[in-house]
């Protein structure tokens, strides 16, 4: 008994903000249940998504979130590192300089406009003029990943400069050139210390491609989308979405805070 009034002694605030959320929770549920008719809501639903098949195009949503998404981040990977490398490389040369301009061209564009812009410029006119056709998955694929590469971009640059500048001196006085050493001995210590903001990442282009909608790809928001098209029904759809979303990213953010808590582990121990 003395324990049971001294836990509601010490946490008496956190159980009224609990009750308060739960009680407003309750009261907007009550409301969505009977003043917008919840229950035909869920039955059309139920009849268009399972009835008919929907449930189908949300799996071929999911597959394609999670491919633009993993791709996207892997060609960014790619893409990041290198423009990174070439930012951190001493200017000594011209071609260097021109490469720096180029690069720093590159990120102010993918950084500057939207990525639905970029999207659209991508897919129906730079494609096109270059005489390229390609699936809108594969197209969502290749500009996610130069939409990401701008902002790894400046995350590896970040990473690199937290290495000790003593490792690079010490791969160049083993005889080591400067890309080598960077790639081998620089690059991987950054990656190391910029895979939880790797992971934030991922989950910013598990976000985003929530419109590739508009060049006909299919993903998880463009499913539910047609799904409340088909029905003329939208409520149960959208909530169902965001909850999915939520659900999605609680689940990627848990398995980042554990890679960060194993890295912190292992830094420990040496």
């Amino acid at each position: 008994m003395e324990k049971i009034k001294s836990f509601f002694k010490k946490h008496w605030i956190d159980i009224i903000v609990i009750a308060v959320v739960l009680g407003l929770f309750a009261y907007f549920a009550y409301n969505v249940y009977y003043r917008f008719n919840f229950a035909k809501k869920w039955d059309i639903f139920y009849d268009y998504f399972i009835t008919n098949g929907g449930y189908k195009k949300l799996l071929t949503g999911m597959q394609n979130t999670a491919l633009i998404a993993v791709l996207g981040l892997l060609i960014g990977s790619i893409v990041g590192t290198l423009i990174a490398v070439i930012k951190v490389i001493p200017s000594y040369k011209r071609i260097t300089r021109y490469a720096q301009n180029i690069c720093g061209i590159y990120v102010a564009f993918f950084r500057g406009t939207p990525i639905v812009v970029q999207l659209l410029l991508g897919y129906y006119i730079i494609l096109p003029l270059l005489g390229i056709t390609l699936s809108p998955v594969t197209s969502c694929v290749i500009i996610f990943g130069l939409n990401s590469g701008a902002y790894i971009s400046e995350i590896m640059r970040g990473g690199i400069n937290s290495v000790d500048p003593g490792q690079l001196e010490a791969a160049r006085a083993v005889g080591l050139s400067f890309s080598t050493s960077m790639l081998k001995v620089v690059v991987p210590q950054a990656v190391k210390n910029i895979l939880p903001t790797m992971g934030n990442e991922f989950i910013a282009l598990i976000k985003e491609t929530a419109i590739v909608g508009y060049v006909g790809a299919v993903d998880i928001t463009k499913a539910f989308q047609d799904q409340g098209s088909n029905s003329y029904e939208y409520m149960i759809p959208y909530l169902i979405m965001a909850l999915l979303y939520i659900v999605i990213v609680a689940i990627i953010a848990a398995l980042v805070k554990l890679m960060e808590r194993r890295l912190a582990r292992s830094e420990r121990r040496k």
